[in-house]
C-alpha cells in the first residue's frame, strides 16, 4: 500500500471518530482529546491509541468496540486495533478549541 493510501485511510477513520461522542459530553472523541495515535499500516488494520477521561469511565468496555466497529466499516480497512492507555493522562486542555468554544470553556 503506498504511503498516499494510508494517509487517505487514516483520514476516513479521523473522519469516523469525529462522529462518535462520549455520552456524558456533547462533544466527538477526537475533538475531546481522547485520540491520541491513528496509524494504517501496510496490511490495511488501523491501530488507534487513545485514552478515558478517567480510569473508571463508564463507557471504558463499550466504547473501544465501538470505535472499532465503526473503523472497521470504513471501505478499505481490514481491521482495527484500539489500544487504551492512561499515559499521559487525559485533561481538559487536551479539549480542541472548536470543543472548549461549544462547551462555554473559552
Amino acid at each position: 500500500m503506498s504511503e498516499q493510501n494510508a494517509l487517505e485511510l487514516e483520514s476516513k477513520v479521523l473522519d469516523a471518530l469525529k462522529n462518535i461522542y462520549d455520552p456524558e459530553i456533547p462533544v466527538n472523541i477526537y475533538d475531546l482529546g481522547l485520540i491520541y495515535e491513528i496509524h494504517v499500516d501496510e496490511d490495511k488494520i488501523a491501530h488507534i491509541k487513545m485514552t478515558l477521561t478517567a480510569p473508571n469511565c463508564p463507557v471504558a468496555e463499550s466504547l473501544p468496540t465501538e470505535i472499532e466497529a465503526k473503523v472497521r466499516a470504513i471501505d478499505g480497512i481490514k481491521k482495527a486495533e484500539v489500544e487504551i492507555t492512561f499515559d499521559p493522562p487525559w485533561d481538559k486542555s487536551m479539549i480542541s478549541d472548536e470543543a472548549k468554544l461549544e462547551l462555554g470553556l473559552l
